[in-house]
């Protein structure tokens, strides 16, 4: 079995916002024993596509911080296992999922998509760009 984490190589964490993740840490899992860890880029893929990736890769479980609805079909429609609003350390995630103590908090989700979206407006003589929520 496989399971992915979502990861800030940098800050050797799991990433919060599944959607940009650029990385992933993924773990073979054999006999209940992690068998071997590797750290991989995100394919150049985002948001949606990341889950139809993660699938190819043979991953069952994400271990991840939060996501938008979209990522939740996305990954519920791969067939992709969810494990959200964990942080911290994908090792320390890891050996609690082995042991039966990770917990899914459903409620982990992202709810701000619509504030970086650019929307023009003709202001007279001059456009601005304004932010709105979709």
């Amino acid at each position: 079995m496989k399971i992915a984490a979502t990861y800030d190589v940098s800050k050797k964490e799991i990433f919060q916002h599944f959607g940009k993740t650029q990385n992933f840490k993924i773990y073979t899992i054999e006999n209940g024993m992690v068998e071997k860890s590797e750290v991989i880029d995100n394919g150049g893929f985002g948001h949606h596509d990341l889950a139809t990736y993660l699938k190819s890769l043979g991953v069952e479980i994400l271990i991840l911080g939060n996501r938008g609805q979209g990522a939740i079909d996305a990954l519920d429609a791969a067939g992709i296992k969810q494990l959200a609003g964990i942080t911290g350390n994908p090792d320390d995630a890891i050996v609690a999922y082995l042991a039966g103590t990770l917990k899914d908090n459903p409620d982990a989700k992202c709810d701000h998509h619509g504030e970086h979206h650019e929307h023009i407006e003709d202001n007279g003589d001059k456009e601005k760009i304004v932010f709105k929520p979709l």
